[in-house]
């Protein structure tokens, strides 16, 4: 207040000795009487005196409060590019599509959404390898080096390669599969390393249980303890679990599920069924116990094509070290623009539509652009 009214009483004399003729307004007049009322050593006040009364020092700017960070994560489930080796190649596989149509072509219709959040994290089942030693069963994946140009053209920061296919070219090929994530800049975790990806100076920890491939809960125990000590103020779990085509979580999904989230988790993200599964809130974060495929190779034809992007705002306390609220949008996918079959180039349902409902439906999801 003190230097508000000073800085005014100078500027206002200033105006009024310029006058000449002393035609000042009342208000001058009573600074001016004022300055008289105080000088103990003169019986006027001079133009000198008046203009160099002292300005008060500033008073200092404050430390400015950090706002607390929003962030924006999206989650995808099963992305398998690459043919099934049996069919290598074979018309209207994923090899003869990509051939003809391009790096680009799978994630065109969900990029614009992907590109919009501060990090994408996609369940990469499958290998990048150039091995030709492979596990002897049914489906076995493997891509050039070429096609990590895919995960790039989605706007794909992280994938979990903690499932049952990430052997599929024994331990070269998962070695491989790694290296080609370092090099193209892309975080990756498992059951053996977790990843830690920073937004804003908000620590994004990431590690994968694989349940299917015989994945115990204890294991997740030290990884989260690992997440912890680095400083993460948010941790994801990949959860590769239950049984393919079933719509609902198994009852030790569920335990687990819980068991997780007690421990420190703040989202738990499921993969392998193939189907979507309903979203649960156990205290206060969300478990997402399947959203199914996304961008799958390894069919040429989809018996349920419902997939959905799921993106999760984190919005962090004061400090930003901590999760104070998270709010979850889903947009409905399918995963291939024409059907019946698989082109492998996922597309949103139309809003109002039987198929974006169906979605919601299974997700026992609703929100307000319903």
């Amino acid at each position: 207040m003190r230097f508000f009214r000073s800085s005014a009483t100078l500027m206002i004399m200033v105006m009024c000795m310029s006058a000449l003729t002393g035609g000042c307004d009342r208000t001058v007049t009573q600074v001016r009487e004022s300055n008289l009322a105080t000088s103990e050593t003169s019986a006027e006040v001079s133009e000198t005196e008046a203009t160099t009364e002292a300005t008060p020092t500033p008073a200092p700017t404050p430390t400015p409060i950090p706002e607390p960070e929003h962030i924006n994560v999206s989650f995808i489930g099963d992305c398998t590019l690459a043919d099934a080796l049996a069919w290598s190649g074979a018309a209207g596989s994923f090899d003869a599509v990509i051939e003809e149509e391009g790096y680009e072509y799978c994630f065109q219709n969900a990029a614009s959404y992907l590109e919009q959040d501060d990090m994408t994290l996609a369940n990469f089942e499958g290998t990048i390898t150039d091995s030709t030693s492979h596990l002897t069963k049914e489906f076995v994946f493997g891509a050039p080096f070429d096609y990590t140009q895919i995960l790039l053209n989605g706007s794909i920061e992280a994938v979990n390669l903690a499932n049952n296919h990430s052997y599929d070219y024994l331990a070269q090929g998962l070695q491989d599969t790694q290296d080609a994530m370092d090099e193209i800049g892309v975080a990756w975790s498992n059951q053996q390393s977790v990843a830690i990806y920073e937004v804003r100076g908000v620590k994004i920890g990431m590690f994968g249980i694989d349940y299917v491939s015989g994945d115990s809960t204890s294991m997740a125990y030290p990884l989260i303890d690992e997440l912890k000590e680095e400083g993460c103020n948010i941790i994801i779990a990949s959860c590769h679990w239950g049984e393919e085509r079933d719509y609902s979580p198994r009852t030790a999904q569920v335990t687990a599920a819980h068991d997780l989230i007690d421990y420190g988790v703040d989202i738990i993200v499921g993969t392998h069924p193939h189907r979507l599964q309903p979203i649960e809130m156990y205290n206060g974060k969300y478990i997402l116990y399947s959203i199914s495929n996304f961008c799958f190779g390894g069919n040429t034809g989809l018996s349920d094509p419902d997939s959905c992007i799921v993106q999760c705002e984190f919005v962090m306390n004061e400090d930003n070290s901590a999760v104070a609220e998270y709010n979850l949008n889903i947009v409905p996918f399918s995963q291939t623009s024409t059907r019946p079959g698989n082109d492998y180039c996922p597309i949103p349902y139309e809003w109002g539509t039987d198929d974006y409902y169906r979605v919601m439906e299974r997700l026992s999801w609703s929100q307000e652009d319903e």
